[in-house]
């Protein structure tokens, strides 16, 4: 196949995804050192990426602002930014488009951008009829980002080490100081990451609030990071443990991955938060439970703890009736034994 002068890379969601999925950057730099490599996402995800010094352009798909328009009525605004957009793609003329994504949604936007070469990974839900070209992304291998791993092979590009490639701002990394300085926070701080979208991915409430006790009483600072959406549980845990600092909500995703990265170690469910842990090379443990995205991040800077029953991974159908036995296997003198294992072996 032809080294393509220009490559567009599609992953609009999740923050995790798009997360795990940035390790393709550096790869495809290196295998096409002269070729623009562009991003599209969607808005709230951009900053991860903008930054990068191994991307030409990060293009921002803005899905909030959009389905806001066409609740209020606004189609013709709507309309006027869609055809803006469109334009901006098609006027790059790709040589390829990459749906990493592969939901219709994705493979839209590969179809849009009149790259003649379009290459879907797992395409679905009709996607696979606007591609070119379909990578199967089932796999089997406990490494992290495997499919990703897989669509590299297939086009020859080879991986190495999982290295994500999440790119931090001096700026960004200074302000994050500044704000543990000003809440007294002096030597690197645990940071939890309990909250996710799905309530099978959880670990239970008083499980954190346990484990933060546990963690302030051994001498080190706690930081609760999470969205704005997460506020309200995040108080409850708080209210469980006076001491945990909760930073819920106040801080941009660049932000939280500057805090991250000056941490000690991250404590975290399956969320995009955790693998922005591995992403910025922190010392992380994941608890997972109804999903498994990897159980070898491919660094001794992270592990997984995953205690499998005969339903595992349900994903999104759980058959346990909301119990969620898998993630009460996660006990907190295990997950503590695990944090001091962890942070010997990486000190």
């Amino acid at each position: 196949m032809k080294a393509p002068a220009s490559i567009l890379f599609i992953r609009l969601s999740a923050i995790g995804d798009v997360i795990l999925a940035s390790a393709l950057i550096p790869r495809f730099r290196s295998a096409y050192p002269d070729a623009r490599l562009v991003w599209l996402t969607d808005e709230d995800h951009g900053e991860l990426l903008r930054h990068n010094p191994h991307l030409d352009e990060v293009l921002l798909w803005p899905r909030r602002r959009w389905r806001e328009y066409l609740r209020s009525g606004q189609y013709r605004r709507c309309w006027r930014e869609l055809a803006a957009l469109i334009a901006a793609v098609r006027k790059q003329r790709f040589a390829w488009a990459i749906d990493i994504q592969g939901l219709l949604k994705s493979g839209v936007w590969a179809w849009l951008s009149g790259a003649p070469v379009r290459i879907g990974l797992g395409s679905r839900e009709g996607s696979q009829w606007l591609m070119t070209r379909v990578v199967d992304r089932r796999i089997t291998s406990p490494l992290i980002g495997k499919e990703y791993r897989k669509l590299a092979a297939e086009l020859g590009i080879p991986f190495g080490r999982y290295g994500m490639d999440i790119a931090i701002p001096p700026e960004t990394a200074a302000a994050a100081a500044a704000r543990l300085d000003a809440l007294g926070i002096e030597t690197a701080p645990v940071i939890l990451a309990p909250f996710t979208t799905r309530p099978q991915k959880h670990w239970l409430d008083e499980r954190w609030a346990e484990l933060a006790r546990s963690l302030i009483a051994r001498g080190h600072p706690v930081l609760l990071l999470g969205g704005a959406g997460d506020r309200e549980r995040a108080a409850k845990l708080t209210a469980s443990a006076p001491d945990l600092i909760d930073l819920s909500g106040t801080t941009s995703l660049l932000e939280a991955a500057a805090i991250i990265a000056s941490a000690r170690l991250l404590i975290g469910v399956d969320t995009g938060l955790t693998h922005l842990g591995i992403a910025v090379d922190t010392p992380t443990l994941a608890l997972f439970g109804s999903t498994r995205p990897y159980l070898d991040a491919d660094t001794p800077r992270a592990r997984v703890l995953y205690e499998p029953l005969p339903c595992s991974p349900c994903r999104r159908q759980p058959v346990c009736g909301g119990d969620y036995t898998c993630m009460k296997l996660h006990e907190v003198a295990g997950v503590l034994a695990a944090t001091e294992e962890l942070l010997g072996a990486t000190a």
